[in-house]
């Protein structure tokens, strides 16, 4: 081979690597800017491809808003593409829009009457769930137990559970979860609930736990001790089971006011924090001794309790609104548990509290939207507050870019930055 020949080769060989990178990053950068589930891309809050403008503007910019129907879920965003579940009269629904222009791809729904008990009539009938997507399908939990697997491209239907005879007593509001080829969701009511493994492609069972019922706040997955874990509130534990088998490895009570179990915890270091009605927050250090595993409380804060907001981790902080004081914003040392700000009572009757690297992104139930320095652990001060709807925003908003999709009690609209 001569010297030309080697030369065309290995500049050949360098261009199919650089295009190879390229391809890589390009798919990584899509990957990293999706929205695909319950809380995120890591399902704690934080928003990794969030873009902040050197200046914040005085106003978002909206650039479409589609009535799309009731309903708590948070949307899911995929590409150039956004899932919604909401409902529309006794139908549960699962639209496709054009994340661009919010023009509609596709719709499918089906049947789901439901009748809420008494105590949850100011709730509404849902769906409370989140979708999660993988692997070209979306998963769906319906207010009543209905499980649904569509093709995310075309929507078509590609498997459906029925809702089970007896459901949650005051509905379904866990999200699902999927991980390494497993979709996880807690199903069934209080006494007959399992936390079941499905295989994503046929819907068959591959696992299940029926310890206890299921909880309203959703399952995280952590690999602690070597071992990867599904540790999800239930009806009146948190428990983790193994993520392979759901073989239950620990249990720590947890039984909130009225039963609801309505937080999804978070992982710092090696604790897990949670909270209940009533509870307290508590930070639980999971170890394994000998064969078996051990749950033990690291703290325990009785001074603040969340109720359905979920906190957010920035650094060694933890940022979430208490029900103490009927909405109350705080700041906790992560690792001693220790309150280092307590805010105003009535603040705020619910918050999606997410990050973006140092930054807070709170949407309150009233529309309004605050950005926070997360780096501040000794007050709770807005740089920045946005509108973003006259109507009640319960939904957490899909952050994405400079892009926002935020959900109102009908209809879902794009904010941007610029």
């Amino acid at each position: 081979m001569t010297f030309l020949t080697r030369h065309a080769l290995r500049l050949f060989v360098l261009a199919l690597v650089a295009a190879g990178w390229t391809v890589a990053s390009s798919a990584q950068q899509r990957a990293s800017a999706d929205w695909p589930q319950w809380r995120g891309p890591n399902r704690d809050g934080s928003a990794p491809s969030f873009t902040a403008p050197k200046a914040w503007p005085d106003a978002l910019t909206q650039r479409w808003k589609v009535e799309i129907g009731i309903g708590y879920a948070s949307p899911v965003l995929i590409g150039n593409r956004v899932y919604m579940f909401t409902r529309q009269a006794d139908d549960e629904y699962v639209t496709a829009l054009d994340a661009t222009t919010g023009k509609q791809v596709w719709q499918s729904h089906y049947a789901a009457p439901y009748t809420l008990v008494r105590a949850a009539l100011p709730h509404g009938l849902g769906p409370k769930s989140t979708p999660a997507f993988a692997d070209g399908r979306l998963f769906t939990l319906g207010i009543s137990g209905i499980l649904s697997a569509y093709d995310a491209a075309t929507g078509k239907l590609l498997w459906q559970k029925p809702a089970p005879a007896e459901g949650p007593t005051f509905s379904t509001s866990q999200s699902p979860i999927v991980d390494r080829g497993l979709l996880i969701v807690h199903v069934g009511g209080n006494k007959e609930g399992g936390l079941t493994a499905f295989d994503p492609a046929t819907g068959n069972q591959r696992w299940r736990w029926s310890g206890d019922g299921p909880g309203y706040g959703s399952p995280i997955v952590a690999v602690i001790g070597g071992t990867r874990q599904v540790i999800t509130p239930t009806y009146q534990n948190l428990v983790g089971v193994s993520a392979e088998t759901g073989e239950l490895l620990w249990k720590r009570p947890l039984k909130a006011r009225s039963d609801v179990n309505a937080i999804t915890p978070l992982v710092s270091g090696d604790m897990i924090i949670t909270s209940a009605v009533e509870q307290g927050v508590i930070a639980v250090k999971v170890t394994k001794q000998g064969t078996g595993w051990v749950a033990e409380d690291a703290w325990k804060n009785d001074e603040a309790s969340f109720q359905l907001a979920n906190a957010a981790i920035v650094r060694d902080a933890l940022f979430g609104l208490s029900s103490v004081g009927s909405g109350t914003y705080i700041i906790m040392d992560t690792k001693t548990g220790k309150i280092l700000f307590n805010g105003t009572p009535r603040a705020a009757n619910n918050a999606a509290i997410q990050k973006a690297g140092d930054l807070l992104i709170v949407l309150e139930n009233d529309g309004e939207l605050l950005v926070a320095d997360g780096t501040k652990t000794s007050s709770f001060d807005a740089i920045k507050k946005y509108k973003v709807s006259e109507s009640q925003t319960w939904s957490a908003p899909a952050i994405s870019g400079n892009r926002l999709f935020v959900k109102d009690e009908t209809s879902v609209a794009l904010w941007t930055l610029n």
